[in-house]
């Protein structure tokens, strides 16, 4: 009945009025209550008209008070801190009233004093109890309130939260408060030795290891973990805690930056599950961004293949370093308008120094054009197409965009006497078992040999190499997502099969950095960290979106695509590396091409792009690059009749 009187008037609050006449009742009780005190219950010595004559007085006093500290003015329901302190500071001022009242009354109006006088020890175990029995009571109220408005039939969520410290205090005051679905905080866990063992507002702070007992989840009845550290959690750290809580299937959730928070207010509705994404980032990496800054302040910087994942993030980058222009180039019309509608919301001199493009790099004419208006002094060349099976399938357009394109790119970078040229390219380029791969090594060749033909008077080419970036267009996390949402099966092409993985962001900080520290001629490679096993992050994933594998949904092994490898490799077998000022980030030591050899080569290559032959196109290719070696392919046939010869 309770429960009910009180949802059907959760959106009532009681007049400021009412809740004044409400405390200056409990002011009177709370008077009568000293003065027995003061005289411990000894009713019969209590002088006469110690009660009668002076409530009048003591009630107008505590009016007064309230009224200059505004204390009854609070919704009773939501009292916090500064409602407590209104009403300490509203019953002091009533104290000095009185105290100065007393005083005057037996120094100077002492007619007055029999009702204006009051003894010291009574004012203070009045104030005292005044004090206390109001915050007491408003606090009663509200949490009575939140403890009625849950409706029974929601089952309360049992949740530990992962941090003792500020944010875990504010989570949990915002779980207390989630009117939606009803939380009960069952402890709080620190790593700190120092917190162990304490309390906050009641609530126990313990362990790691007591707190992933089997004995103390099946007492407790866990459901959830919220992990809410602001600090600098290491990543090793944070997916050690979220793999302690799929071990015992508990829901594991995540407090965001402060700095995503509504309004500095953090809302239930901001803690999300934790994504397979956040445990397979690393640790930040630390940039020169004073090298950077150098490097691109006042250029003017074009960005081929500017809409897809790695070029846009680029260019988000690049306009942070105050270049004179950047141009932004794409064949891909729909996607760099929708580019350049998101940056000029971010950017407010976007329009002045930004330029959006369409063009293909194919397009010799066209891409000289670009170059004639924009004169650019540093080229990063993202375009390319990239995904393995599609390229299986069309040679052409891989072999006319990654190699061709890229020729034509690179050409004129050295005609308008640009400084650098930076190209993004793969992994997949290491000992390539498919087209996508070989065009992009065919690329590699092609740029580290110009280079080598302009060395020390024209631009310096710079090559970096990485492997797959989480959150790019075909990644495989995505994919999988849309599997599991759709209730499965999820497919993995092998169960052994791995892959290393880096985010966007810090793909692109890469590139940057090692397109400033490069001279000419170099291809760097990036420390990508562990590779992961695909099928292990399918079961993560399942894990991550509360189901059981086998049971709710299932994995399905497909067999490996066309051109795709089971591991991929950073270095061939004949590279080597060397360290830079920077640990992320290495040379790899390769054998530069002749140029008038290769560009023979490539003269082959474009001949064959010209007719409609598959296999003579692919031939081409292999012939540039002999390291590549075709896998579950039709272009394994190629290898075949060379190993007869």
């Amino acid at each position: 009945m309770i429960r009910k009187f009180i949802l059907r008037n959760s959106d009532r609050f009681l007049s400021r009025w009412i809740v004044l006449v409400f405390d200056l009742f409990i002011v009177i009780g709370t008077y009568v209550a000293s003065v027995i005190l003061r005289f411990n219950f000894e009713y019969l010595d209590i002088p006469k008209g110690i009660i009668g004559d002076k409530i009048p007085v003591i009630a107008c006093a505590y009016l007064i008070g309230f009224a200059i500290a505004r204390s009854h003015i609070g919704v009773i329901r939501h009292t916090g801190v500064s409602d407590a302190w209104n009403i300490f500071k509203g019953s002091f001022i009533a104290v000095i009233i009185l105290g100065a009242l007393s005083t005057l009354s037996l120094n100077f109006f002492q007619p007055f004093s029999d009702f204006l006088a009051v003894s010291n020890s009574i004012l203070l175990i009045h104030f005292l109890l005044n004090v206390v029995i109001l915050i007491g009571t408003r606090f009663l109220v509200k949490l009575l309130y939140a403890r009625f408005q849950t409706s029974h039939e929601v089952k309360a969520t049992r949740v530990m939260i992962y941090g003792a410290g500020a944010s875990g205090i504010i989570t949990k005051n915002t779980l207390f408060h989630d009117t939606s679905r009803e939380y009960q905080i069952v402890n709080f866990i620190d790593d700190n030795p120092s917190k162990v063992g304490k309390s906050i507002e009641g609530i126990p702070i313990i362990s790691n290891e007591k707190a992933f007992s089997i004995g103390h989840l099946e007492k407790n009845l866990v459901d959830q973990v919220i992990i809410s550290i602001q600090s600098a959690l290491p990543n090793a750290r944070r997916n050690q805690i979220v793999d302690q809580c799929l071990q015992q299937n508990l829901q594991v959730k995540v407090v965001p930056p402060v700095s995503s928070w509504i309004q500095g207010e953090l809302s239930t509705k901001q803690i999300k599950p934790v994504r397979i994404e956040d445990l397979l980032e690393r640790d930040p990496i630390v940039l020169d961004s004073e090298n950077i800054s150098r490097e691109l302040r006042g250029k003017r910087i074009l960005v081929t293949g500017a809409a897809g994942s790695i070029g846009s993030e680029i260019v988000r980058q690049c306009l942070h370093y105050q270049p004179e222009q950047v141009v932004l180039l794409d064949q891909a019309e729909s996607a760099l308008y929708e580019l350049e509608l998101e940056l000029k919301g971010k950017f407010k001199n976007f329009a002045d120094i930004a330029n959006c493009v369409i063009g293909d790099v194919r397009d010799f004419s066209r891409m000289r054009r670009i170059f004639d208006v924009f004169k650019p002094n540093i080229v990063f060349h993202a375009a390319a197409y990239k995904h393995v099976p599609l390229m299986e399938d069309n040679p052409y357009e891989a072999v006319g965009v990654n190699v061709l394109g890229t020729k034509n790119v690179a050409d004129l970078a050295v005609e308008f006497n640009a400084e650098k040229f930076v190209m993004v390219s793969t992994d997949k380029a290491v000992n390539p078992t498919n087209v996508m791969g070989a065009t992009k090594r065919t690329a590699e060749l092609y740029t580290q040999s110009l280079g080598k033909k302009v060395e020390g008077k024209g631009t310096q080419f710079i090559t970096t190499r990485f492997g797959n970036v989480l959150g790019s267009n075909g990644s495989v996390i995505p994919v999988f997502r849309r599997q599991i949402a759709k209730g499965g099966p999820i497919t993995v092409t092998h169960r052994e099969i791995t892959r290393y993985f880096m985010t966007i962001p810090e793909a692109c900080n890469l590139v940057l950095e090692a397109g400033c520290m490069g001279r000419g001629g170099e291809i760097f490679v990036f420390d990508m960290g562990e590779s992961v096993k695909i099928y292990d992050l399918a079961k993560k994933m399942v894990k991550l979106s509360g189901l059981d594998l086998g049971k709710d949904i299932e994995i399905v092994e497909v067999g490996l695509r066309p051109g795709e490898k089971l591991y991929e490799e950073l270095l061939t077998g004949k590279e080597n590396t060397l360290p830079t000022h920077h640990k992320k980030i290495m040379i790899a030591q390769t054998q530069t091409l002749n140029y008038s050899q290769l560009l023979l080569a490539l003269d082959r290559l474009g001949a064959a792009h010209q007719g409609s032959d598959n296999l003579e196109l692919v031939r081409a290719l292999k012939s540039v690059v002999p390291e590549y070696i075709s896998k579950n392919s039709v272009f394994e046939s190629l290898d075949l009749k060379t190993a007869l010869k």
